[in-house]
């Protein structure tokens, strides 16, 4: 499943989006005020087999995935390329982000050993190109900083040419802790700001958007080698002129790449879906950002923050 180098190959991978089977219903989420799923949300898979193969890979490891956790709709497509986000410290959030289906309580403590497990599982996956995200430790000194820098460190003593991308929480706004993080110098930093500035107390009521652009705006000072990426969902009931402001706001923070997608309600005790955004809109989006100056845009329903991490990653180092 191993592509070729990811800092030397010359194209980008093939587009999987192929069609095998449609996804069972059971995984479409339950929505109740948008109304049934429209065409355009009908996540297609291909080689099932692939996709538990790539299942029982990561599970003899000991590691987990935010494909899984978080309902993700592309988790069809990307395990059956044999690829994977990781999620570290554990399965349980500190923060209760109502559109997220991660678990919120109290988390155990870190688990020293697990950084090495994640770099074995990105060895045995055979990966050039690693996304590592994690729920938010608002209970540690350092938000988990620590832990994200020993994995960074862990697979690079595995694979040393892999690109990394890492998709951490705010820190609490602790730039000793972003710093630690940067030190360990992944290819990509991540921090999404999810949803519109109006709309951050009901979505994200333990998290702060001018702290979230602080964060984005200090990794880039901090290490302007390293591409700052960040990521919006749509549909939770933004306008369009809030969303292309969310835009202009991330530009300025320094922010290279951006990710748009369409919010599906995890279950029923989620935020409802307020609008499915129509494909010809996320175009619309991508053409506006590029506008803002942002260098990389992906944007689609099924976007995701990791979705084709290691293209839009090439595309911008290749600037």
């Amino acid at each position: 499943m191993r592509e070729t180098g990811f800092f030397q190959k010359a194209g980008f991978p093939q587009n999987p989006f192929m069609t095998d089977h449609l996804m069972s219903s059971t995984s479409e989420p339950m929505v109740e005020d948008a109304g049934p799923l429209p065409p355009w949300l009908r996540v297609k898979i291909k080689k099932a087999a692939l996709t538990e193969q790539t299942g029982r890979r990561l599970g003899c490891h000991g590691v987990a995935t935010v494909c899984e956790r978080a309902h993700c709709p592309n988790i069809g497509e990307c395990y059956s390329r044999g690829t994977a986000t990781f999620l570290i410290m554990g399965t349980v959030c500190t923060r209760n982000c109502r559109f997220c289906a991660i678990d919120s309580g109290r988390p155990e403590p870190l688990d020293p050993d697990e950084p090495q497990r994640v770099a074995e599982a990105v060895a045995d996956l055979g990966l050039d190109f690693v996304v590592v995200t994690s729920v938010t430790r608002d209970d540690l000194p350092d938000g988990g900083a620590g832990h994200f820098a020993a994995t960074i460190r862990a697979i690079r003593g595995r694979l040393p040419e892999a690109g990394i991308e890492v998709l951490t929480p705010d820190f609490s706004g602790d730039t000793s802790a972003l710093r630690q993080v940067l030190e360990a110098k992944p290819t990509v930093f991540n921090h999404n700001v999810e949803t519109v500035p109006r709309l951050q107390p009901e979505i994200r009521p333990q998290a702060d958007y001018d702290r979230s652009l602080g964060m984005l705006a200090a990794a880039h000072q901090i290490a302007p080698p390293i591409p700052t990426k960040s990521g919006l969902i749509v549909g939770m009931g933004e306008t369009a002129d809030e969303t292309r402001q969310t835009m202009t706001d991330l530009a300025g923070a320094g922010v290279s790449i951006l990710t748009i997608g369409q919010y599906l309600q995890p279950t029923r005790r989620h935020r409802p879906v307020s609008r499915y955004v129509p494909p010809d809109e996320f175009a619309l989006y991508e053409q506006w950002g590029r506008q803002t100056g942002l260098a990389y845009v992906l944007s689609g329903p099924f976007v995701r923050s990791s979705y084709h991490a290691a293209e839009a990653a090439q595309a911008v180092l290749a600037k």
